[in-house]
């Protein structure tokens, strides 16, 4: 598995080997020694998976200290547009984005550590999206920034008035209304 930084402080692509022949393909989805090999500590305690047709738009989610989480994401079936923004005020990537495309045929995945946002937005018809977390949701920590908050300037990728959100993530607060840590 190769480790790819991102420009982000502990925000990394993982790219699995894959090896593949007539019969399909075989990958390490995640190896605990690989990322301690890299000098990344973390231990996961939840796995959550999340289905979802075309334009739905999950995010920007984030767990509150002490409850707040690294998330080894990856999609299993279909494509989506991953996005992380960060959150920690004292890096001088603070409010800026990073994305990816993540599809069941790259295999890529992103490790976000604490500290962030995430969301996602389905390319494809259909997605099934596969997360790690290293701390358990608790619903009292759960916040969230509003995915079209001008100061962010995400592109999405595809027109907003494609986006299927919940009602929650419709009035999310902007990076600069915010409750963060």
């Amino acid at each position: 598995m190769k480790i790819v930084s991102t420009g982000f402080n502990d925000l990394f692509v993982l790219e699995p080997t894959v090896i593949s022949d007539s019969r399909g393909c075989f990958m390490e989805s995640y190896s605990k020694k690989t990322l301690l090999d890299s000098g990344i500590d973390v231990t996961f305690v939840q796995d959550n998976q999340s289905s979802s047709v075309k334009g739905v738009l999950r995010g920007l989610h984030f767990q509150k200290p002490p409850f707040a989480q690294t998330k080894l994401v990856r999609v299993i079936q279909g494509t989506v547009l991953d996005v992380a923004v960060d959150l920690r005020k004292a890096q001088p990537t603070f409010g800026k984005y990073f994305s990816i495309e993540l599809s069941s045929s790259n295999k890529m995945q992103v490790l976000i550590p604490k500290g962030f946002a995430h969301g996602f937005l389905v390319l494809s018809n259909w997605a099934e999206v596969f997360y790690k977390c290293d701390e358990y949701y608790n619903p009292e920590a759960d916040a969230g920034l509003l995915f079209n908050d001008l100061s962010l300037n995400i592109d999405w990728k595809l027109p907003s008035q494609e986006f299927i959100l919940s009602e929650k993530d419709k009035r999310n607060p902007l990076l600069s209304e915010a409750s963060l840590f």
